[in-house]
């Protein structure tokens, strides 16, 4: 082989690994296993369980490479219905960024209530981490900067959107994950075709904006994924998106028909924070 085939191949490769697409760590069969227990746990509500079908748990969570070995913080868990996906899988690896129970007594209830089923299921749990992340009361610092290997956030966009305050918890995610660290995000997915709404008042994002609020905090996009869509979903709702279940914001009024659509129409994405 001649010097200047060499150097050209050389080059070549060189070209490659600059603009070559970062992969998402790939689940290993360990991770599945403990997964797949967690989900068939008598710890888990069955009203929990009834909403696999929707959120497919397993396929989301393999598509964005969680593995039980990593430092895992998961914005804004709510009642805790991924939490009682996660915790047994990752434990003491995982770290809960919740509201701030100083700011109402019904805010102080629902995170009480969330530490008190934390605690009864210590055995399966382990001794996860509740901290608190709230833009509203200036609670920025939920974890050590880079000390994360990922971050995920199912839903919540839109809430940030509706008080200006996305830009801000971007900044936090993308501050607390080590280099080369991942963030996973599921949200309702609105219309590519139509005008986004800044404040999101129906609950939809568009996937663009998605986007854009994770690159303006310095995240590159890894991949899509559409294990979350429902082509059912025709996000015109009266209520937006609270129109479908589980919430039902309509009451019995048309419930048979918003029970057949299911839950909402949602994108997956993997960004990771560049390495170093």
């Amino acid at each position: 082989m001649s010097k200047r085939l060499i150097q050209a191949l050389a080059g070549a490769l060189v070209a490659t690994a600059m603009f070559a697409t970062p992969s998402s760590a790939a689940m290993n069969a360990a991770t599945e296993a403990a997964l797949k227990q967690a989900l068939a746990g008598s710890h888990r509500i069955d009203a929990n369980k009834a909403r696999d079908q929707y959120r497919h748990p397993l396929e989301t969570l393999k598509f964005l490479g969680l593995n039980k070995n990593m430092k895992v913080m998961e914005i804004w868990p709510a009642n805790g219905w991924y939490t009682e996906v996660l915790a047994p899988v990752l434990k003491d690896n995982y770290i809960a960024a919740h509201f701030d129970p100083a700011r109402s007594e019904n805010m102080k209830k629902a995170i009480d209530a969330y530490k008190a089923d934390l605690a009864k299921n210590e055995a399966t749990y382990g001794k996860p981490t509740v901290t608190v992340l709230f833009p509203a009361s200036n609670q920025m610092t939920p974890v050590p900067a880079g000390s994360l290997d990922m971050v995920l956030t199912f839903r919540n966009i839109h809430n940030w959107m509706a008080s200006d305050e996305q830009d801000a918890m971007f900044k936090v995610f993308y501050g607390s994950l080590k280099p080369g660290g991942y963030l996973g995000v599921v949200e309702h997915r609105a219309p590519a075709d139509q005008p986004q709404d800044p404040k999101a008042k129906n609950g939809y994002v568009k996937e663009a904006t998605a986007q854009a609020i994770a690159e303006k905090a310095g995240f590159k996009l890894v991949a899509k994924s559409e294990v979350n869509a429902n082509p059912k979903d025709t996000k015109d709702y009266p209520k937006g998106v609270w129109t479908l279940p589980p919430t039902y914001q309509e009451g019995d009024m048309d419930k048979a028909r918003y029970t057949a659509i299911g839950e909402s129409d949602r994108f997956t994405h993997l960004y990771q924070k560049p390495a170093m």
